[in-house]
C-alpha cells in the first residue's frame, strides 16, 4: 500500500497529460488525414462530418470544413482555421459556432442552388419535422458555378456569400473592418469598429478621436481613420496575424511565431485589464497581479463572496443613524449609471451628501482640492485598484463591522510606532509615623543609588565586548520612523537564493524576489559603500521618507555582517529607453528591467509621453523643492525612468550617489552622472547645484520628442565635429518653422497640428529652457512642471550652444 501511494500522483499526472493531449492529437490527425478538396459543388452535395474532409485554400495557408468541438467531441462547427496550426487558436471564422451540429447534420447545395447546413429531419406521430438552415446569411448561385470555395486570403465564397462580411470574433489580413461587428465567442463583449462594449451599450474603451478601424495587414499594421495607424511591436515582418476580441473583453493582435509554434499578442486595446468592464460582479474589486499579468475579484472589508464574482454586504444596514465609512485607498468603482458626480466644499460635505441618501453605498473623495466627489448610489460595479486612480473611496457599512480596511496608501504602511497608554499607581496613604516615612524615603534612594552604580559598573564592564558584537552580526538599531528592517534569510529566501537577475549597475546588481506576503520586490545588493554604518542608516532613511507617485518607493533594507541591500517596489514594465530606443545597441540595461523572453515595446503616442515628461517633472521638482533633506539626482536619463502599470513613469537611483565610494565616482575631476547627459558646469570649477538635473532633464524631454539618443546624428549635412542635437532642434523648430522633421519617424504619421500642436511646443520649448548654457537662466523643476502643465506662459529661449565665455 506505500508504494502505490508513491507512486499515486505519477500516475495522475499521466492521466491529466494524455486527457488534455488526446484533443490536439486528433485535430493534428485528422488534418494529415482528411480528404483535400479545392472546392464544393452540387455535385459533391451532401457533406457530412464523418467524412473527414476539408477545403483547402490554394495556397494552403487556411482550411474549411467541420471541425470537432474540443470538450464535445461529438459536435461539430463548420468552420475556417489557419491550417497545420494549432487548431485550438488558430479558427478565425464559423457558421455556427453557436449552434454546434451532431454527426447527423449535412451541408448540401439545394437544386436551386442555396448553400444550407441542416440537421436531418425526423418524424413523429406522422409529423415530419423541418429543417433548419444554420447558415448564418443566405447564400445562392448557380448550380454550374464554382461553388464553395475557400480564397487565399481566408475568406469563404459562394455566389453571393463572403464570410469577410460577417465575421465572429477575427479579423484577418485585408479583410475590411470598417462596419463589422466582432463578439466574443462568450457573448459578453462587441467590439464595432470603434470602441468595446460590454453588454448592450456599457462602453469601456474608444479608439483614438473616436476614429473607425479600417483594415490590418500581415505585416502588422491596423489602420484607423484615413491615414492613423497601429504598428505591432514585430511590424515590417510578414507573419500569420490575426486581430481577434477574446474573452476576457481585451482586442488583441497575434502574431504567429515558428520558432515556439505559438501565438503572440504583439499589440492590444487595453493594458490595464482591470478598467475591462464586466470583469467582476458588483461591489467585487478587481486586482492586477504584474508579476502573472492576471486578474483576481476580492471582496471590500465589510462585504463576503456572492454570485458570478461578485460581493454582498456582510450585516445589512437597518438603521441609517448607525453607519460608518471605511476608506479604501487607490480604489475606484467606475462603471454603470448609477454614480451621481456632485461638487463639495470639502470632504464633510461630500460624507454628508451620502450619508443622507438611503441608497447611498458610499463615495469617492480626491484630496487634490478640484471638489471630486462621486456618489455609489443602488450598486457599485466595475471596481478596480490602480493608484492611477488617484481616489480613495469611502464604503458605508454597519456601525457594529468589525472588518478594517486593507487597502491603504503608503502613509499608513510606514507608521510603525504605536499609542502606548502608561497608568501609574495611586499613592499610599499619608502615614501617621513621620520618622518611618523618612526612613522608607532613605532607604529606597540609597538603594536606588547602589543599585545604579552597580549596573553603570557592569555596563562599562561589558559594553566594548558588545558593541563589537553587534557590529559583527549586524545588530544595529534603525532609527524610529524609516523603512522594515528584514533579515538576509529572509530576502535570500525570498529571491530563491538570488537566482533571478534582473539588472546591473555602478551600485550593484538587483535580483527579483516575492516576500511572504506575495508582494513583488526588486532587491538590490549595493557594493562599495562609502562611510560608516551611521551614515548608510541616514541615508536610507532619507530616500524612505520620499513618497510620490512618480518615485520608484523604497520598502525595507538589510544591514547584517557587512551585507547592505534595499528592498524597492518591483517596476514591471523596464525603462524608458526601451520604449524610446527599439534598436537593441542603443539600450543599457536597467537597473530594475524585465528579462523577458522579448525585449521588444509598444511604440508609446504623443499623449503618453507627455503624460512620463509631466510625471518625470513633478519627481524631480518634488527631490529639489518638497523634501525636508535637499536632493540631487546628478543621473537624469532615460535608463534610469521606469515605467510601470497603466505607462506610469517612476524615477529610479534618486539619493544614491551619497552612498557610493568616492573611487568609484568618474575620475574626471569630481564629475557624477552619465557621459551625453551632464550639464556644461561639471567640466567647470563652478558651483553645482539643481539646475544641473534640469539640464539633463531637458536632453531627455527632446530624445522623448525624437525618439533617438541625444548623441545621435540626425542631419547628415552637418559634420560630425560640429554636431549637437539641442542647437539642430532649435533651428528647425524657431527658424525654419518644421517641427514634423524631429519628430519621432515612427509614429510621426499620428500627429496632428490641431491635436497635438500646442503639447509638442510646450515640450519643445521647456527642453530649449533647460538647455540653456548658464545655471541661472535654466527654470527650476517645479517652474518646468508647470510650463509643461501650461499654467504660466513660455517665452522665447535663447538657442542652446556647447560653452559660452565669461565676460
Amino acid at each position: 500500500m506505500s508504494c502505490w501511494n508513491h507512486f499515486l500522483p505519477f500516475f495522475f499526472i499521466i492521466s491529466i497529460t494524455i486527457i488534455i493531449t488526446i484533443p490536439s492529437l486528433c485535430s493534428s490527425q485528422q488534418s494529415q488525414n482528411s480528404n483535400i478538396i479545392s472546392s464544393f459543388n452540387f455535385s459533391n452535395s451532401p457533406w457530412r462530418p464523418t467524412q473527414n474532409q476539408i477545403l483547402l485554400s490554394p495556397n494552403s495557408t487556411f482550411a474549411a470544413g467541420f471541425l470537432p468541438l474540443v470538450d464535445s467531441p461529438y459536435l461539430y462547427t463548420f468552420s475556417v482555421w489557419y491550417y497545420n496550426v494549432s487548431s485550438n487558436a488558430a479558427v478565425v471564422w464559423s457558421a455556427n459556432h453557436r449552434s454546434p451540429v451532431s454527426s447527423a447534420a449535412s451541408l448540401l447545395i439545394s437544386s436551386s442552388g442555396e448553400l444550407r447546413l441542416i440537421l436531418n429531419s425526423s418524424s413523429s406521430g406522422g409529423v415530419v419535422n423541418a429543417t433548419l438552415n444554420l447558415w448564418p446569411s443566405p447564400a445562392s448561385a448557380t448550380l454550374n458555378g464554382t461553388g464553395l470555395r475557400l480564397l487565399s486570403t481566408g475568406n469563404l465564397v459562394y455566389g453571393n456569400f463572403q464570410s469577410f462580411h460577417i465575421p465572429t470574433d477575427t479579423i484577418l489580413p485585408g479583410q475590411h473592418i470598417n462596419g463589422t461587428i466582432l463578439v466574443s465567442k462568450n457573448g459578453k463583449f462587441m467590439f464595432d469598429s470603434r470602441q468595446l462594449v460590454f453588454g448592450a451599450n456599457d462602453s469601456y474603451w474608444t479608439n483614438l478621436g473616436n476614429l473607425t478601424f479600417q483594415s490590418l495587414d500581415s505585416m502588422g499594421v491596423i489602420v484607423y481613420g484615413d491615414t492613423f495607424r497601429y504598428y505591432a511591436s514585430d511590424f515590417g515582418v510578414q507573419k500569420l496575424r490575426r486581430l481577434s476580441l477574446d474573452d476576457d473583453g481585451n482586442l488583441r493582435l497575434y502574431s504567429y511565431d515558428m520558432g515556439s509554434t505559438q501565438w503572440i499578442v504583439v499589440w492590444q486595446a487595453v493594458f490595464q485589464l482591470c478598467t475591462i468592464h464586466g470583469t467582476c460582479g458588483a461591489n467585487s474589486i478587481c486586482m492586477y497581479d504584474a508579476s502573472t499579468l492576471l486578474t483576481s475579484c476580492v471582496c471590500p472589508p465589510g462585504y463576503r463572496a456572492g454570485v458570478d464574482n461578485s460581493c454582498e454586504l456582510k450585516i445589512p444596514i437597518m438603521d441609517l443613524s448607525r453607519n460608518k465609512f471605511l476608506k479604501l485607498d487607490f480604489v475606484n468603482f467606475s462603471g454603470g449609471l448609477n454614480q451621481s458626480d456632485i461638487k463639495t466644499r470639502n470632504f464633510s460635505t461630500c460624507e454628508a451628501q451620502c450619508l443622507a441618501d438611503p441608497q447611498c453605498l458610499g463615495f469617492m473623495f480626491k484630496y487634490d482640492g478640484t471638489n471630486y466627489c462621486v456618489l455609489q448610489l443602488e450598486r457599485m460595479v466595475d471596481g478596480f485598484w490602480s493608484p492611477l486612480t488617484e481616489t480613495a473611496m469611502f464604503l458605508r457599512v454597519d456601525e457594529s463591522e468589525n472588518d478594517v480596511s486593507n487597502f491603504t496608501g503608503m502613509t499608513n504602511l510606514m507608521q510603525t510606532t504605536c499609542p502606548v497608554k502608561i497608568s501609574l499607581p495611586l499613592p499610599p496613604e499619608e502615614s501617621k509615623t513621620t520618622t518611618r516615612n523618612i526612613v522608607i524615603i532613605c532607604t529606597l534612594f540609597a538603594g536606588e543609588l547602589l543599585s545604579g552604580v552597580f549596573f553603570f559598573w557592569t555596563f562599562l564592564k561589558k559594553y566594548i565586548k558588545y558593541r563589537d558584537m553587534a557590529r559583527t552580526f549586524g545588530l544595529e538599531v534603525m532609527p524610529a520612523g524609516g523603512p522594515k528592517r528584514f533579515s538576509y534569510a529572509e530576502l535570500k529566501d525570498a529571491t530563491n537564493n538570488f537566482s533571478n537577475s534582473i539588472g546591473k549597475g555602478g551600485f550593484g546588481v538587483v535580483y527579483m524576489g516575492k516576500l511572504s506576503d506575495g508582494r513583488v520586490v526588486a532587491v538590490k545588493c549595493l557594493k562599495n559603500i562609502a562611510g560608516g554604518d551611521a551614515d548608510f542608516w541616514a541615508e536610507v532613511t532619507i530616500i524612505a521618507r520620499m513618497h510620490h507617485l512618480n518615485l520608484v518607493r523604497l520598502w525595507g533594507f538589510c544591514a547584517e555582517k557587512g551585507r547592505r541591500i534595499l528592498v524597492y517596489e518591483y517596476v514591471p514594465n523596464g525603462s524608458l529607453a526601451e520604449f524610446l530606443f527599439q534598436n537593441a545597441e542603443e539600450v543599457e540595461p536597467s537597473e530594475m528591467e524585465v528579462v523577458t523572453g522579448s525585449n521588444k515595446k509598444p511604440i508609446l503616442d504623443w499623449n503618453i509621453r507627455y503624460r512620463i515628461a509631466l510625471g518625470v517633472a513633478r519627481a524631480i521638482a518634488y527631490l529639489h523643492e518638497e523634501c525636508l533633506e535637499w536632493v540631487l539626482h546628478c543621473d537624469i536619463k532615460p535608463e534610469n525612468i521606469l515605467i510601470g502599470d497603466d505607462f506610469c513613469p517612476k524615477v529610479s537611483d534618486f539619493g544614491l550617489a551619497k552612498l557610493k565610494k568616492k573611487e568609484d565616482m568618474i575620475s574626471v575631476s569630481r564629475m557624477r552622472g552619465t557621459p551625453g547627459y551632464m550639464a556644461p558646469e561639471w567640466t567647470r570649477p563652478d558651483q553645482i547645484t539643481s539646475k544641473a538635473d534640469v539640464y539633463s532633464y531637458g536632453l531627455v524631454l527632446l530624445e522623448m520628442v525624437s525618439g533617438s539618443r541625444n548623441f545621435a546624428q540626425l542631419d547628415s549635412r552637418v559634420d560630425s565635429d560640429q554636431w549637437f542635437f539641442p542647437r539642430w532642434a532649435f533651428d528647425k523648430v524657431f527658424k525654419e518653422m518644421s517641427v514634423e522633421d524631429i519628430l519621432d519617424e515612427r509614429i510621426k504619421e499620428s500627429y496632428d497640428g490641431v491635436v497635438h500642436f500646442d503639447m509638442i511646443n510646450r515640450m519643445v520649448k521647456t527642453a530649449m529652457w533647460c538647455l540653456q548654457d548658464r545655471p541661472e537662466m535654466r527654470p527650476s523643476m517645479g517652474k518646468v512642471a508647470k510650463m509643461l502643465e501650461g499654467t504660466i506662459d513660455i517665452t522665447q529661449p535663447n538657442k542652446p550652444t556647447i560653452f559660452y565665455l565669461d565676460d
